[in-house]
């Protein structure tokens, strides 16, 4: 079924309010611009008036549909009621329910499939209305064709709720609210980097937590690299020797914690094992897969016990990791060890091999034992680069060096994700908030066939110099403005002059995360991940 803004009661409410030239305003605050809306992101569509509606406390919930009553979304409304009710309001100026607008909301999910996985349906309406005459209980309305449409449905609603000092209630301004919306890319993306850093489970479900308040979708993990490797793999248990130390690991256990956490959220989980060229860390339990002990990089090419491992890593993570996508890395890979190994070199040699191709070997087998376990592969974009002709078709070519890959990726028929490390690298701390709201995904692609094949991007969050005291901060706000450029609608974040359209409206959302406990820094400094300037508004750094 479809969800209400296809049908026509819902349809003639929106163009008739539309007709109506209904001024566009969030009046909860004279200091804001009230020819802005505070939303984040943008939605598709929306209407909305000059109604303030008042929220009870108490707010119920009602579902229906065939999914309405998954826990996935029962818990979400616990959630998100205990976001709206910050506030005590045992002093409010409002007494009973019957002095309340919305007392309930109301969810309706028409799938009863809990299902998360590449393209699943995030789409939802809303609506935000006064009771009428008919109605006793005012309510809000959420319909979705999928639970993770109502997810992002509650996420909206949370944000037109505000507190109001004046009568100590929440309220919603500028209702009645119509709203339907829709994500303009499947993958919204986060990459996290547990290696170069050990990051706690608390601090990753925060991460994951505030990820789903801006929509993003994909948490990539990357769990291992040279420097360290945490995490449990039960069929080869000397691999988490490469841990930093023993305090510093992750269990099976809490794996799949943080993959259900994040399902919870609506955001899927996409590991990485990011071979032959950062793998370091694989040798100290298993010392055989280092070309030799002085030269440790790229992973031992001639030895059929590295393909094993990598089978064997790869089944017991297939257990954890749900995700169609699995990310083999292949990125800056220096063959200088398979070069002057006496093993690897003869091996080279036997096989009429150059480095070059051995790259190539390997990255091929580890996509068929990939391709094996029912997952698609993910490669950085060298893969591409160095030999697109002989890579398999289900590739996903992830850019990440620079513009112009993208193009040219799906010019060949692979699917790509946009990383630009020059714009949606965090790590990159002198890139401003609006380097990553302009980037554009779909930059230099003009066929409606091949911008098809761009799954969307991901900001990046390598760890080299950002742990658990830094690490929100580094993040937001400026991942927040790569987030509407993948969930809003193009004509709605280009061709406008942002600092007016955008920018008083990402001082509101990054006051908002600061509201639930986010560490987001201020929007403006010249440098991320810097304390304010000096006394301020939040609203205003």
């Amino acid at each position: 079924m479809a969800v209400p803004y296809h049908s026509s009661s819902f349809v003639f409410v929106f163009t008739l309010i539309c007709a109506l030239g209904v001024s566009l305003g969030f009046n909860s605050t004279s200091d804001l611009d009230d020819s802005l809306v505070y939303l984040w992101p943008l939605p598709s569509e929306f209407t909305f008036g000059e109604d303030v509606l008042a929220v009870d406390p108490d707010l119920s919930l009602a579902v229906g549909g065939d999914g309405g009553n998954s826990d996935i979304v029962r818990e979400a409304f616990l959630r998100y009621r205990g976001i709206i009710f910050k506030h005590s309001t045992r002093f409010s100026k409002f007494r009973g329910r019957s002095m309340y607008d919305i007392s309930k909301i109301r969810i309706i999910v028409h799938s009863d499939s809990e299902v998360l996985q590449l393209g699943v349906d995030e789409s939802y309406s809303l609506l935000v209305a006064k009771n009428d005459d008919h109605s006793i209980i005012g309510e809000a309305t959420i319909e979705a064709n999928t639970v993770y449409g109502a997810l992002r449905g509650l996420e909206t609603f949370s944000q037109l709720c505000a507190f109001d000092y004046g009568t100590k209630t929440v309220q919603v301004y500028n209702a009645p609210w119509y709203i339907q919306d829709k994500p303009r890319f499947v993958y919204r993306g986060l990459m996290l980097d547990t290696s170069r850093h050990y990051l706690p489970i608390d601090v990753i479900k925060h991460v994951i937590e505030s990820m789903s308040y801006a929509k993003l979708n994909v948490l990539h993990w990357h769990i291992i690299d040279e420097q360290s490797f945490p995490l449990e793999i039960p069929t080869y248990p000397k691999l988490w020797k490469g841990a930093y130390t023993k305090w510093e690991r992750y269990t099976v256990e809490d794996a799949y914690d943080i993959v259900n956490f994040a399902k919870m959220r609506g955001i899927n989980v996409m590991a990485e094992i990011d071979i032959p060229g950062h793998a370091e860390s694989w040798g100290t339990g298993y010392p055989d897969l280092w070309p030799s002990p002085s030269c440790r990089e790229p992973l031992d090419v001639s030895k059929e016990f590295t393909f094993d491992m990598v089978s064997g890593i790869l089944t017991d993570m297939r257990k954890i990791f749900p995700f169609e996508l699995f990310h083999l890395g292949g990125d800056e890979v220096n063959t200088d060890c398979w070069n002057s190994t006496p093993h690897v070199q003869q091996w080279l040699q036997d096989h009429n091999m150059t480095p070059k191709e051995a790259y190539q070997y390997f990255v091929l087998r580890a996509q068929e034992i990939a391709i094996s376990k029912n997952w698609a592969p993910v490669n950085w974009e060298e893969t591409f680069n160095t030999f697109a002709t002989n890579l398999n078709p289900r590739t996903v070519v992830h850019n990440w060096l620079g513009p112009g890959v993208c193009p040219k990726a799906v010019a060949k028929g692979f699917r790509c994700i946009y990383s630009n490390q020059g714009v949606w690298y965090l790590d990159h701390l002198d890139v401003p908030w609006d380097g990553f709201y302009n980037a554009e995904p779909l930059e230099g692609i003009n066929s409606a066939s091949e911008q098809e094949l761009v799954l969307g991007g991901e900001v990046c969050m390598w760890s080299e110099v950002a742990d658990t005291s830094n690490v929100l901060q580094t993040i937001w706000p400026r991942a927040a403005a790569a987030a509407e450029r993948l969930w809003s609608k193009r004509e709605a974040t280009s061709g406008k002059n942002i600092t007016l359209t955008a920018l008083p409206r990402l001082h509101y959302y990054r006051c908002l995360l600061t509201r639930r406990g986010v560490e987001a820094d201020p929007v403006t400094n010249k440098y991320a991940r810097q304390p304010p300037n000096g006394p301020g508004s939040c609203y205003e750094q």
